[in-house]
Formats: C-alpha cells, structure tokens, sequence
C-alpha cells in the first residue's frame, strides 16, 4: 500500500487547485462509492473531486497523486477487512469545532456517494433495509454535528470519539453488507 495520505496535506493539495470538495468530503465520496460500485468507482469519483479544476496545472497534478494514493489506501483497508478503515479527518491537536465540521463533511460525502448515483432496483432495495437504512439515517444525523457549548471539553471529546469510531465500523459493514451486489454489477 502506498504512503498513507494526510488530511492537511489533501486538503491543502485540494484547495491549491481549486477543487470545491475538501479532504473529508472527498474521502466520505470516495468511501460511499466504493462501497456501492467498488474499484469502478475511482475515475468517476476522481472526476467529480477535481471538476472545474485545470487538469493541465501543475497542482492539479500533485493533487491527483495523493488522491490516487487516498483511493488505492481506502480501498485496500475496506477490502482487507482487518478493520483498518480509518475516515480522513483532522489530527487529534485540531480544534474541537474544525474537526467536528470535518466529520460532518465527511458524512456528506458518504451519503452523496452512497446514495447520489442511478441505481439498480436490487441496490435502492437494499439501501431501505436494515442495517443500511440505519446507516444512512445516522449519517443523515450526523451531518449537523456541532460542538455543545454547554458541555465540558472532555464530553465532547469523547462525543466525537464515539463519532468517528461509528462512522468507521458504519462505512465497513456497508462496505461488506453490498458485496453481493458490486459484483452482480461487475458480471
């Protein structure tokens, strides 16, 4: 597996030019998609990650390499199955709010890339039972995640652990809960 991916240094890469997604929407996207189309998923996503981007700047480029080494690392940890999954969001040292916003940007994505595409009739079935209906509706709630300014730093904190820690066994399971049904679209 390539070099693992930082979020500062994607989201910058993805600022520098000029991509109207950040780093946690990006990885949100990119998990939902191969969650539900698998490897196919890659370009499509990379295109819509860097649309109105200038694919023949130099930044472009640089931000193409790390989302590439984003793809192929995600896809790796939700393949293996060994429970490395990690969502790309802001180091432990970032402020309580920009991390929490992250976290909700990153269930953005997910949903959009989960949910955003055409799909077969057996995938929109499957996406209303449970446990992916759940997931979508936690995602959905997870969307206005916001700091308690009425609670203790310490509360929040573990708050956004029990977060971070759901949407990371969620994206597995989905992963793993539509296996069936990336490769019914792969045949």
């Amino acid at each position: 597996m390539d070099k693992k991916v930082g979020f500062d240094e994607l989201d910058e890469a993805l600022r520098r030019c000029g991509a109207s997604w950040d780093a946690a929407q990006s990885h949100g996207l990119l998990t939902g998609r191969l969650a539900v189309a698998g490897v196919p998923a890659g370009p499509d996503w990379l295109l819509q990650v860097l649309e109105g981007t200038n694919e023949a700047d130099a930044l472009c480029a640089e931000c193409r390499k790390k989302l590439d080494s984003l793809y192929q690392g995600t896809y790796w940890q939700l393949t293996e199955r060994l429970s490395e999954f990690e969502p790309l969001l802001p180091d432990d040292d970032t402020g309580a709010e920009e991390r929490t916003r992250a976290l909700a940007h990153w269930c953005e994505g997910f949903l959009h890339g989960f949910v955003s595409k055409n799909h077969p009739q057996l995938l929109k079935d499957r996406l209303a039972e449970e446990p992916l209906s759940d997931i979508i509706r936690d995602m959905l709630q997870i969307t206005r995640a916001a700091v308690d300014d009425e609670s203790d730093e310490e509360t929040n904190e573990a708050a956004y652990v029990e977060l971070v820690e759901y949407i990371r066994v969620a994206a597995q399971l989905a992963y793993e809960e539509l296996t069936d049904i990336r490769h019914a679209e792969q045949v």
